[in-house]
């Protein structure tokens, strides 16, 4: 019973890994790219990591595959955020089918810089604008 849960999670894991690749080559941009690439391929690899565990069984190799399976967990999404918003700002163009740019008015091209935080929102108050309560 042990071989086809081992089986039916090593395959599983190597077509979610197909899939991944094949999101990299046929998606159009780099931001679905990266998120065909840090979906797919992470649970690829740790459905590929618990058929291992279940395989082997000793708890020395259960324990390494649940290391491996949380450090992709949490470095995958933010190597793909990183990687993306780098693109995003060195000028790789988005799909023209992309419905939401939400940095669009906040990065300014010329000045190579991002406004982020409330201040970007609001503008600056005017001095005769602040009240003397101090609460």
């Amino acid at each position: 019973m042990i071989e086809v849960l081992v089986s039916i999670l090593l395959l599983m894991g190597a077509a979610f890994m197909v899939l991944a690749s094949v999101g990299v080559l046929r998606l159009p941009d780099l931001p679905t790219r990266m998120h065909a690439t840090t979906k797919a391929s992470a649970l690829g690899a740790m459905l590929t990591m618990a058929g291992v565990a279940f395989h082997f069984g000793d708890s020395t190799v259960v324990a390494r595959a649940v290391a491996i399976v949380v450090f992709i967990f949490l470095t995958a999404p933010i190597a793909a955020h990183v990687i993306g918003r780098a693109g995003y700002f060195t000028g790789v163009k988005l799909w023209e089918g992309t419905v939401k740019d939400e940095l669009r008015e906040r990065y300014d091209v010329r000045l190579n810089r991002l406004e982020s935080g409330p201040e970007a929102d609001e503008q600056p108050a005017s001095p005769e604008h602040k009240s003397s309560n101090p609460d």
